[in-house]
């Protein structure tokens, strides 16, 4: 008989992902699916027990003609519950190619920003047993080496926003065993059968793996020994950026060549990898032979002067690297109304103030966010000379955020430049802080915590 998960079971896997806050408040990615439902029930009960309460989001893709109409009756099921629901629905063209994946950036983007801007701190997700299985399958059949074999990680920390998994080593019939004896009902998405779609094609490869010996409890182990490994390398490579690497709050990073030098060859690669994806803003790292290139024209110390990767800029100097966001694929100018809040460029938190008194008569027109770019960068020397002197990188300072109106550049925060002349004039901006999507050193891989099997 299949054991469902018990509300004490759910807490010892909660705790293993603490600490948390008193009163915490979690968000729940609610699709409706019976893996999402479970952890939506269980979470709320573990969240009660510690004077907290869980919200549950369901994102609309939109996709589906009955998209809608489900997620009004999830939204139901909950109110039933007395569980807090909220939809999110993903607006504008859908995508024609790479569904599956487009609709998943788009998801998390819509599950971080609403926790983001509602203040909550951590954002449940249900993935399972067979979904880690199936996730170590694909990146096997992409030639993934031992960080991609590792699979999800339990705890993943974005910009402002701690990403949990407490039920990786779950299986799936388990889960629905929870909702068959708490009398839940659930909806099924018909596109986890579409065989059109990779991962739905490598679903169907576990039953027969599992005739050989490569089940999902199989292959979710091999997760957790690759995990093992992750984790004892990001720590060595957290030490190397420690000594190795210093980074602005402007957003860009120099990198010591003797001290990346002195490392061993893989970690220096693994730690450069590393930094781009924070200085860039990435989502996942670059390409493993594309770093080893760029290693290789780093540690040679011949050929150009600078190069490119993972939408950054490198530059070799004699002592350093300097390490920036590259000029190209910068965001569209943003017009932004007051108190406004926006990540921009998937690395600046920015919030504008709720007033413009003092700066008022220096504004011509709406605030408009811009990177600030060759043009803005020679304003502002016509304004004010001794911007030239600032320690941020000249390459660097084209891609910081900027204020401009139809006279042109008004503020760069970080330059510490304003058009106005105004004594004491405020700044337009309320808050500005580089918070990239991965942290240098990140938050370390969290392996899958351990499961009691008893009710």
């Amino acid at each position: 008989m299949v054991q469902p998960i018990s509300d004490p079971e759910f807490s010892t896997l909660m705790a293993a992902l603490g600490p948390f806050e008193r009163n915490a408040r979690v968000a729940v990615a609610l699709s409706g699916g019976p893996d999402s439902m479970a952890l939506c029930l269980l979470a709320d009960a573990w969240a009660r027990l510690q004077g907290g309460r869980v919200v549950a989001l369901t994102v609309d893709h939109r996709l589906r003609p009955d998209s809608t109409a489900e997620a009004a009756v999830v939204g139901g099921w909950m109110g039933a519950l007395g569980i807090e629901h909220r939809v999110l629905a993903w607006e504008g063209m859908k995508p024609r190619s790479a569904v599956q994946a487009k609709a998943r950036a788009a998801r998390y983007d819509l599950l971080t920003g609403w926790c983001r801007r509602a203040g909550i701190l951590h954002l449940a997700l249900a993935h399972e047993m067979e979904d880690q299985a199936e996730t170590v399958l694909m990146r096997l059949t992409r030639g993934s080496g031992p960080y991609g074999l590792a699979g999800m990680s339990a705890v993943s920390e974005t910009a402002g926003v701690r990403i949990l998994r407490p039920l990786l080593a779950v299986e799936r019939a388990r889960l629905m065993a929870t909702l068959r004896v708490r009398r839940q009902a659930w909806v099924e998405d018909p596109s986890n059968l579409n065989p059109a779609f990779a991962r739905v094609r490598v679903r169907q490869w576990l039953p027969a793996l599992a005739q050989v010996g490569y089940g999902a409890a199989q292959l979710q182990g091999l997760a957790e020994r690759f995990a093992a490994g992750r984790a004892e390398s990001e720590e060595r490579i957290a030490v190397l950026l420690a000594r190795a690497c210093g980074l602005s709050p402007a957003g860009h990073a120099t990198l010591d060549r003797a001290a990346l030098a002195a490392a061993p060859t893989s970690t220096a690669r693994a730690a450069l990898s590393r930094v781009l994806l924070t200085v860039g803003g990435g989502t996942y790292p670059a390409a493993r032979d594309k770093v080893q290139a760029l290693w290789s024209w780093m540690a040679g110390g011949a050929g150009p002067s600078s190069m490119t990767l993972a939408r950054c800029r490198c530059l070799c100097r004699a002592a350093d690297i300097i390490v920036c966001r590259e000029s190209r694929h910068l965001p569209a100018p943003v017009l932004m109304g007051l108190g406004e809040r926006i990540f921009w460029d998937e690395r600046f938190d920015i919030e504008m103030g709720d007033a413009v008194a003092g700066v008022g008569t220096a504004m011509a027109g709406d605030p408009i966010l811009v990177p600030l770019g060759r043009e803005g960068w020679a304003e502002v020397l016509d304004a004010a000379p001794d911007r030239r002197r600032s320690a941020i990188p000249h390459p660097a300072r084209l891609t910081l955020p900027a204020v401009r109106d139809s006279a042109g550049i008004v503020e760069v925060p970080y330059l510490g430049y304003r058009r106005s002349r105004e004594e004491g004039a405020p700044s337009l901006f309320k808050k500005i802080a580089f918070s990239p999507r991965n942290s240098l050193s990140g938050v370390g891989f969290c392996l899958a915590p351990p499961v009691s099997h008893t009710i």
